[in-house]
């Protein structure tokens, strides 16, 4: 093999491999990131056996071939190198390649491609077509919920349903849930809803595949595998195999106390508060009394913090207490300036909505905490 690129090309390509290659694992060859050079391009690939992604680069290839390099090392090496093309050539039968540029020359070891784990291919589903920037904002309102227990596996991810005129994605860790419903344009009307249980990882893969700009994502689902086309790059997922809670069934239908506060000094107050929390439970109390809300915090090491916000209530005296992280987890990913806390009672779930968003029907559900 051997082949010139652009490094501007080769780095922006190879830095959506560095969180999908495991640093540390029994299979080395997983390190790696396969690169096949042919015609006039070269296309990477690498995989944890979970994820895995595939990506294209203009090349000027002079010697078709393919061999696996390590992917961390590879993309130091090529971000520090000046300014330049980027040659890339094997010696020794395949078993070291060269990178260089200008009067930079360095040798990496290879791994046998034949080593390289074989990838489930797209093709037989429905593709369906998602607004990719829809789908970003989706992605960034539900998997700060995604729980981190691995005995619950089927909450190792966030439920995605699709359907041909709109779709939901879902999260909950059993103490908060994060449900976002939103059109798809151009959608039609009626047809079947596609489910699927979307890992933590892959939702962290597409955040950052979807950051540059809004360009629609071709999405279609195989029998143990999710498949995203996004521009030149495909995102190939494993499913993650269990049954989602009814999440229905924990969005409270009788809270009867509504308030509304200003984003911004609701998360001020939350964060300035939280400083002398308790540091393990993070709790923060709400005490609601007529046109007030003071937002309170105490702990025997570091003392007490208090905060009042003026608001329109005119309901009973009530004193309710959250973990701050979780309600500045919501507050971090809302757009609009106001958002609304519903509740029924101190003991019962409680549900935060942004006011006036367009576009999408966003709904938190936290529980209360008992101190």
């Amino acid at each position: 093999m051997e082949l010139v690129a652009r490094k501007a090309d080769l780095v922006r390509e190879l830095q959506f491999f560095q969180q999908i290659v495991e640093r540390k694992n029994t299979i080395p060859i997983l390190a790696n990131v396969l690169i096949e050079a042919d015609g006039d391009s070269l296309t990477l690939l690498a995989t944890d056996l979970e994820v895995a992604l595939r990506s294209k680069c203009e090349a000027s290839v002079t010697k078709s071939g393919s061999v696996t390099l390590p992917a961390k090392k590879l993309y130091e090496v090529v971000r520090a190198l000046p300014e330049s093309d980027v040659r890339l050539a094997t010696e020794k039968s395949g078993q070291v390649v060269s990178v260089s540029a200008e009067r930079f020359e360095s040798h990496m070891p290879t791994l046998p491609r034949e080593d390289f784990p074989s990838l489930p291919e797209s093709g037989g589903g429905t593709v369906h077509t998602i607004k990719g920037s829809t789908l970003r904002e989706m992605v960034a309102k539900t998997q700060f919920a995604i729980t981190g227990e691995d005995t619950r596996y089927y909450l190792n991810g966030a439920l995605f349903v699709l359907r041909p005129d709109s779709m939901t994605f879902v999260a909950t860790d059993g103490h908060r849930l994060a449900l976002v419903n939103a059109e798809r344009e151009g959608g039609a009307k009626g047809g079947d809803e596609v489910k699927a249980i979307l890992p933590r990882k892959t939702l962290s893969e597409l955040s950052r595949l979807l950051s540059d700009g809004d360009i629609d994502v071709q999405y279609e689902r195989g029998e143990n595998h999710l498949f995203f086309q996004i521009g030149p790059r495909l995102l190939i997922s494993r499913m993650i195999d269990g049954q989602f809670p009814a999440f229905e069934k924990v969005i409270p239908k009788s809270n009867d106390k509504r308030i509304e506060f200003e984003k911004d000094r609701l998360t001020s107050a939350v964060r300035r508060v939280a400083i002398l929390s308790n540091e393990r439970s993070r709790a923060v109390k709400l005490v609601l009394d007529k046109d007030k809300v003071e937002v309170t915090s105490s702990s025997p090491e570091f003392g007490d913090a208090r905060e009042p916000l003026p608001v329109d209530y005119t309901g009973p005296a009530l004193t309710i207490c959250f973990n701050a992280q979780y309600v500045l987890d919501f507050l971090n990913v809302v757009e609009s300036d106001v958002i609304a806390l519903e509740l029924k009672d101190e003991v019962s779930q409680a549900v935060l909505k942004p006011v006036g968003a367009e576009g999408y029907d966003y709904t938190y559900v936290i529980m209360p905490m008992r101190v």
